[in-house]
């Protein structure tokens, strides 16, 4: 699989162990940065991710910072991209089978090595259900994205 991987400063290190392990793995590892510890904003780096896999360049991503908050915050900005924080397998899992996630963030100042390989291994081994309720919510997610009107069950 081809994963768009970049982090902030703060999550430099983690980064390149992880696309060192990817690579091991057999993935094709497209490193969007950043390439030291000097101090960097995460936007620009969940930017590149986002919308390498938005235009195609790879399959799903995977955004490092501190806390990976931020990250995930910025990362969603980009249309088209589901992104969440997960720091266990199961919601990294049940993210991608139920709301076909396809940009993981990590917090690099959270979850060690170990975990974080975890983490990955259950992101990229799901796939989306495709059940039909998990569907209906997507579009719902969707027509939000675009500003449209959504059919709601809620009651103010």
């Amino acid at each position: 699989m081809r994963i768009a991987l970049a982090a902030d400063h703060a999550g430099y290190p983690l980064k390149e162990m992880v696309a060192e392990w990817l690579r091991r793995e057999g993935h094709e590892v497209l490193d969007l940065g950043t390439h030291s510890t000097a101090p960097v904003d995460y936007p620009d780096y969940a930017r590149a991710v986002g919308e390498a896999v938005r235009d195609g360049q790879a399959e799903r991503g995977i955004v490092i910072c501190g806390s990976g908050v931020g990250a995930c915050i910025a990362a969603n900005k980009v249309k088209g991209v589901r992104a969440a924080l997960c720091h266990d397998p199961y919601s990294a899992r049940q993210g991608v089978e139920h709301t076909d996630m396809n940009v993981l963030c990590l917090g690099a100042r959270v979850i060690g090595p170990v975990l974080a390989q975890e983490v990955i291994k259950a992101f990229l081994s799901a796939s989306f259900s495709g059940e039909e309720r998990h569907r209906r919510r997507l579009a719902k997610v969707r027509a939000l994205e675009e500003g449209l009107p959504v059919e709601s069950e809620a009651k103010a």
